[in-house]
């Protein structure tokens, strides 16, 4: 650390702090929606989706928790452990499965988006792990890494964020299209969860993806693991509160039908639009 210069070392520290902020955040999430765990997802019996939801909800924990301790550390071996970026990716991957089952819910549970998703997601992973197992091969040139053991990452994470910016977009454009094509007209309090919920949500992720491959490719190498942390916890975070918010509204939605049950007895038309509604309602349900 001594050979460093002092805009290094304060770069290097900009960074460490920032994740240990991230480390908090995640913590007082989980603290005030606490709660929501427990009423939208514990009754629930164990299947794919809860599952998923478990990992990418309790896993950031772990990777964040070795994030913060590889910030603080002062000695011992150079660089990310391999554990920790196993922890890191599989906290990612878990968080875009749910945005995956999400989209594939919103598209009426269509096999053909299914399988273009899912083949998209495996080229995605595979093209990212390869890129960030390779750091000493410098994909894109400039910014050495500082002389010693120092909280730095190799500018290959760009590429890494780049492919899931991608992804990420993909989906945000999948809920877009979906809404303005199928559900333009309807007025259901369910597809507005669906998309308004979806679109915001998953546009701060993207944000939050980008800025990391602004970071990486751009600034001071000193910088380069600045949002690792506020990465998952982005996706720990607003995921989850998109599964709360669906259920939450899904179980309102249940609610006011069973109420209106003996009115509705009486009536032996339906509009096509809530006939369709209906199937969004159970659809969401699942998910």
């Amino acid at each position: 650390m001594s050979s460093l210069s002092v805009s290094e070392v304060a770069d290097l520290q900009i960074s460490k702090y920032a994740n240990l902020g991230g480390l908090a955040i995640l913590v007082y999430d989980y603290c005030i929606t606490f709660q929501d765990e427990v009423q939208w997802t514990w009754s629930r019996p164990w299947g794919l989706t809860r599952v998923i939801f478990t990992i990418s909800r309790y896993m950031p924990f772990v990777a964040t928790g070795m994030t913060a301790y590889a910030a603080l550390r002062v000695s011992g071996p150079c660089g990310p452990s391999l554990e920790e970026n196993i922890m890191h990716i599989l906290s990612i991957i878990a968080a875009e499965g749910l945005l995956v089952i999400r989209t594939w819910a919103f598209w009426q549970k269509s096999r053909r988006l299914l399988i273009g998703l899912l083949t998209y997601s495996v080229v995605s992973i595979i093209a990212a792990v390869t890129v960030n197992v390779t750091p000493n091969h410098q994909l894109i040139p400039g910014g050495e890494s500082s002389p010693g053991c120092n909280f730095e990452d190799s500018r290959n994470a760009a590429l890494v964020y780049s492919i899931l910016a991608m992804f990420e977009i993909v989906i945000l454009i999948l809920t877009a299209y979906k809404r303005f094509h199928d559900y333009r007209d309807f007025q259901s309090s369910i597809v507005a969860i669906f998309y308004g919920d979806g679109m915001l949500y998953i546009s701060c992720i993207i944000t939050i993806t980008v800025a990391n491959v602004i970071v990486d490719a751009a600034f001071p190498i000193g910088y380069s693991n600045m949002l690792d942390t506020l990465q998952l916890v982005a996706h720990s975070v607003l995921t989850s509160r998109i599964l709360f918010r669906l259920r939450s509204s899904n179980e309102r939605i249940y609610e006011t039908d069973a109420s209106l049950l003996p009115v509705s007895g009486a009536i032996k038309c339906a509009q096509p639009s809530q006939m369709e509604t209906s199937g969004t309602q159970s659809e969401a349900s699942e998910v």
